[in-house]
């Protein structure tokens, strides 16, 4: 079951916000700018909670290793 959280009532509830923040997240973005505000309040919001990201993992690997799994590969199959 998919609950949906109400994280913006629950941080007007918290904390005291300026007037442009709390127009922000009543009335929502209007600009690219104001979207980037609101995404600044939302981790402020994760934190308050305790939220943490899993850390994404280390995908990146070099052109030597990449390169030598190709060269691997060829001698395999020759």
């Amino acid at each position: 079951m998919t609950e949906k959280i109400e994280w913006k009532q629950e941080l007007l509830d918290s904390e005291k916000f300026n007037k442009k923040q709390n127009n922000l997240l009543k009335n929502g973005a209007k600009s690219l700018t104001e979207s980037w505000l609101i995404g600044a309040l939302y981790i402020r919001w994760k934190k308050l909670k305790g939220i943490r990201e899993q850390p994404s993992p280390n995908c990146s690997s070099s052109f030597q290793e990449w390169n030598k799994k190709v060269e691997d590969a060829d001698v395999c199959q020759s």
